[in-house]
C-alpha cells in the first residue's frame, strides 16, 4: 500500500465555487487487499520531468489533467475509472511543488490504499461536488487558473511516446496475455459457437487477467463484411474474426485473429496474404523519425501495390501509436507526430474479409510484436513472423 501524503491546507477561501474538498487521510488497508498501486517511481519521476518542461515551455506553474488517456500515463498505471463508458473519478494539479489527486470522497479510501502512487498529494471532494473546479484550487498556484490539458494536447501525446522500461514490460506482459487468451479461446471455437459466446468467453479471459476489455468484437462468416462488428447471436460457420482492445494498468493491447473450419477458399488465402503484404509496408515505414502523415500516405500507396484499390483506405480507420490509448493518435493526414525508438503502435489495415492487427513496439533493434503467442499459427513477412489464419 502506498502512503497517502495529506495536506492540512484548508481550501475555502483558495477561489473555488465547488463544495468544500478536504484533505483524505490514509486508512487501513484489510488483509484481502491485494492490489498495489502499479508505478514505477523512477519512471514517475521521468513523467513529472516530461510535464515541468511543458509547463517551462508554456510559461506557466500548473497544469490540470483530466482523461484517462493522460491520468493513466501520468499516475503510471493508476485506475481512475469506475464506469468504462463514464468519465474519470479523479483529476489531477500537477503544480512545480508537486502533484495533487482530487477525487470524490466516496472513491478516495480506495485510491488511497490500492492506487495512490508515492508522493501525491490526495485530496476529496463531495460526491456531488465539481471535480474539475475542486482540483484547479489545489496546489500552491493561489488563484491562478491552472493549464488545461486541452491546450497542451500535442505536447503532452510527445511526453507519453517514448515507453519507459517498466511500462515496457507491463505491455510487454499484457500484450502475450491477450494473445494467449485468443489462441486458448478461439482454438475451442465450433463453427456452431455464436459469437456472444465466443467474446463473452474472451471477456472472462480478459477480466480474470486483472484487465479491462475496452472492445471486444466478432464476426461468423455470415457478417464478415463488417469493419466493427460487434457481437451477435448468429453462429460462428465456417470463418470467423475476433478483436480485443484490453487495458491494464492504462496500457491498452489491441489484436485480431481469424479461425477458419475448413481449408478456405483461394481467393481468401490470397486476400490474407496481400493485407500481411501491406502491413510489412506499413512496418517498413515506421521507423525512428518518420512523422504519421508520411506513414499514413505509404498506407495509400500499399493498398493500391496489393491490389486493393486506391479507395481502400477508406474503408477503415488504419491505426496508429498505441500505449494509454486505443490509438494515440489514428493515423490520418493531418497526424504530424514524429516516431521515436521505444513507442508502441497498432496497426489495422484491412480489406473485405480481412484484416491483421497486433501491438508492436519500436526498439532499437527494430519492430517487436508484444501481442504473440508461439501457440498460433505464423508465417514470415519481410523477416518478421506474422500470424495466419488457425484452421481447425
Amino acid at each position: 500500500m502506498s502512503q497517502t501524503t495529506a495536506d492540512t491546507t484548508p481550501l475555502a477561501g483558495r477561489g473555488s465555487g465547488t463544495a468544500m474538498m478536504d484533505p483524505t487521510p490514509a486508512e487501513p488497508v484489510g488483509a484481502a487487499a491485494v492490489r498495489v498501486a502499479p508505478g514505477s517511481v523512477e519512471d514517475r519521476a521521468i513523467k513529472r520531468r516530461r510535464v515541468l518542461d511543458i509547463l517551462d515551455d508554456k510559461g506557466q506553474d500548473s497544469l490540470l489533467l483530466t482523461t484517462h488517456t493522460a491520468l493513466t500515463w501520468y499516475l503510471d498505471g493508476s485506475r481512475v475509472h469506475i464506469s468504462l463508458a463514464g468519465d474519470p473519478i479523479a483529476a489531477v494539479l500537477v503544480d512545480r511543488d508537486g502533484d495533487h489527486l482530487v477525487t470524490f470522497n466516496n472513491e478516495a479510501g480506495r485510491i488511497a490504499a490500492e492506487e495512490l502512487p508515492p508522493g501525491v498529494t490526495l485530496h476529496s471532494v463531495p460526491w456531488y461536488g465539481n471535480l474539475h473546479e475542486a482540483a484547479a484550487s489545489v496546489g500552491t498556484a493561489g488563484n491562478a487558473t491552472p493549464l488545461a490539458e486541452a491546450a497542451v494536447a500535442a505536447d503532452l501525446r510527445a511526453a507519453r511516446q517514448q515507453l519507459l522500461p517498466a511500462e515496457s514490460a507491463r505491455y510487454a506482459r499484457l500484450s502475450a496475455d491477450v494473445a494467449s487468451m485468443m489462441t486458448d479461446v478461439l482454438s475451442s471455437a465450433r463453427p456452431e459457437t455464436t459469437e456472444f459466446e465466443l467474446v463473452s468467453a474472451l471477456a472472462a479471459r480478459v477480466v480474470a487477467s486483472g484487465a479491462e476489455p475496452l472492445v471486444l468484437l466478432c464476426n461468423g462468416s455470415s457478417r464478415s463484411d463488417f469493419r466493427h462488428p460487434l457481437a451477435t447471436h448468429s453462429p460462428l460457420g465456417r470463418r470467423a474474426m475476433a478483436v480485443v482492445c484490453a487495458r491494464r494498468d492504462g496500457l491498452v493491447a489491441n489484436i485480431t485473429r481469424w479461425v477458419r473450419f475448413d481449408a478456405g477458399t483461394p481467393e481468401e488465402r490470397d486476400a490474407e496474404a496481400r493485407i500481411a503484404a501491406v502491413e510489412a509496408d506499413i512496418f517498413d515505414a515506421t521507423v525512428p523519425g518518420a512523422r504519421l502523415d508520411r506513414i499514413f500516405g505509404e498506407i495509400q500507396a500499399a493498398y493500391t501495390r496489393h491490389g486493393f484499390g486506391a479507395k481502400q483506405w477508406e474503408q477503415h480507420h488504419q491505426g496508429g501509436p498505441a500505449g494509454y490509448a486505443g490509438r494515440d493518435p489514428r493515423v490520418t493526414a493531418a497526424a504530424t507526430d514524429t516516431v521515436v525508438v521505444n513507442q508502441a503502435f497498432t496497426w489495422n489495415p484491412s480489406g473485405p474479409g480481412v484484416k491483421i492487427e497486433d501491438t508492436v513496439q519500436l526498439t532499437e533493434a527494430g519492430l517487436q510484436v508484444l501481442t504473440v503467442d508461439p501457440r498460433w499459427p505464423a508465417t514470415t513477412v519481410n523477416g518478421l513472423e506474422r500470424p495466419v489464419t488457425l484452421q481447425l
